[in-house]
Order: structure tokens, then C-alpha cells, then sequence
């Protein structure tokens, strides 16, 4: 799971930016599960999942910003 997860943070940025796409966000949803996994985080691990069905309406917006901000997606560690 760390290899996935410094591969995602290893991306160049215009793979990150359309990876924020609304449809591909899901992928974004993945790695936070992971992440949160890896650092035994149930809430993250949680809130990850809410970010697949329910948060996906909104919750690319704010990756989009934070990946052009800081070229690394926002998350809960």
C-alpha cells in the first residue's frame, strides 16, 4: 500500500489535475482509503468512503484546488 500510495504522490502534475476530473475523482477517493489505511485511521478510512458516493459531487472541486495549490491532494492525517 505505501508503494501506491508514493506512486499517486509521485505523479507529475497534469496527471493529478485530470485525475480531479469528476468521473475519475473515484481514483483520488482510493488513494485516501489507502492513505488512511496505512496510517490505521478509521475516521479517514470513513470519511474515504463517503467520498466515492456521496462526497464525489463536491469533493473534486476542492482536490482540483489543493492539487493546483500544493500539487498534493487534501486529506485528513
Amino acid at each position: 500500500m505505501r508503494d501506491l500510495i508514493k506512486a499517486f504522490d509521485e505523479l507529475p502534475l497534469i496527471v493529478k489535475v485530470i485525475l480531479c476530473i469528476p468521473m475519475l475523482d473515484i481514483v483520488w477517493s482510493i488513494y485516501k482509503i489507502c492513505r488512511s489505511a496505512n496510517k490505521s485511521n478509521v475516521v479517514g478510512i470513513v470519511l474515504g468512503v463517503l467520498t466515492i458516493f456521496p462526497g464525489a459531487f463536491f469533493i473534486w472541486i476542492i482536490d482540483l484546488v489543493t492539487v493546483l495549490m500544493n500539487n498534493r491532494v487534501w486529506w485528513l492525517d
